[in-house]
């Protein structure tokens, strides 16, 4: 059984963590698989969104701690730095918009995960929880960099080290999320904005992302210098000049990505 299910539909990747059995928990082979299919995304010009989801009742409940008790597994060195921290990087480093669909839990490095996404969507039935403090550990996969950035010090401090279950209407309302849909929508509302945004300027887009990246090290000044420069950037694409031209003839422009 394949752990990682990879498909590309109407310029969408669907990436779907598919250990259901283990609430999609992440074992090592899991993780290099996605790392494989986050690294074709990048190179593929057919991709122009990514939309990633779980297969079963859950997202993704994290690390599979039978791997780590296990005396032939990985370190827990290893399992964050040659599983997790690549994952986030690529997440952050490729430059096409990617939508988390929180179908169930999602615990741990797999909340984490999803929060470093562009667009995090949730079902009525999801919840979130940072469930290291519950096993003595630490917030890792970027959870202590993005969660405060995304709803303060105070509620991050205190999700992170309580444990609490944030359900999606809570996430939603604490800005940690886009956008809750309900149960029986949820696939089907969630996939239409991945594919949206596979129509859309991917382009403006993916320079638009590389800017939210750089916004968490620049001043006012170095960002408005970038801003400058990447808007150059973007009136040279072919996405403005159809933009602009579908405007002035009043209809829908045909974008393509580049």
């Amino acid at each position: 059984m394949s752990l990682i299910l990879f498909e590309i539909q109407d310029g969408v990747a669907h990436i779907t963590l598919n250990r259901p059995d283990k609430y999609n928990s992440f074992n090592q082979e899991m993780a290099l698989s996605f790392q494989k299919h986050l690294d074709e995304c990048a190179s593929n010009k057919e991709v122009r969104a990514i939309y990633i989801t779980g297969a079963g009742k859950a997202f993704c409940a994290g690390q599979d701690l039978q791997e780590i008790v296990d005396p032939n597994g990985p370190e827990l060195t290893d399992i964050v730095s040659q599983h997790y921290n690549p994952i986030i990087e690529r997440i952050r480093s490729i430059e096409k918009p990617i939508v988390a669909a929180i179908n169930g839990v999602a615990a741990g490095a797999g909340a984490n995960i999803a929060l470093a996404c562009d667009i995090v969507l949730a079902t009525e039935k999801a919840s979130f929880i940072q469930a290291f403090s519950k096993i003595g550990l630490i917030p890792d996969s970027a959870g202590t960099f993005f969660l405060p950035r995304l709803i303060g010090m105070q509620k991050a401090s205190a999700l992170m080290m309580l444990g609490d279950k944030v359900s999606a209407q809570e996430a939603e309302a604490m800005g940690m999320i886009y956008k809750v849909f309900a149960d029986a929508t949820f696939a089907e509302e969630s996939l239409a904005i991945a594919r949206k945004l596979a129509q859309m300027p991917t382009k403006g887009i993916g320079l638009t992302k590389r800017l939210l990246n750089q916004s968490y090290s620049n001043n006012l000044q170095q960002q408005l210098i970038e801003e400058g420069n990447l808007q150059t950037e973007a009136g040279t694409s072919h996405d403005y000049q159809e933009g602009v031209q579908a405007f002035l003839e009043k209809r829908k422009p045909n974008f393509k990505g580049y």
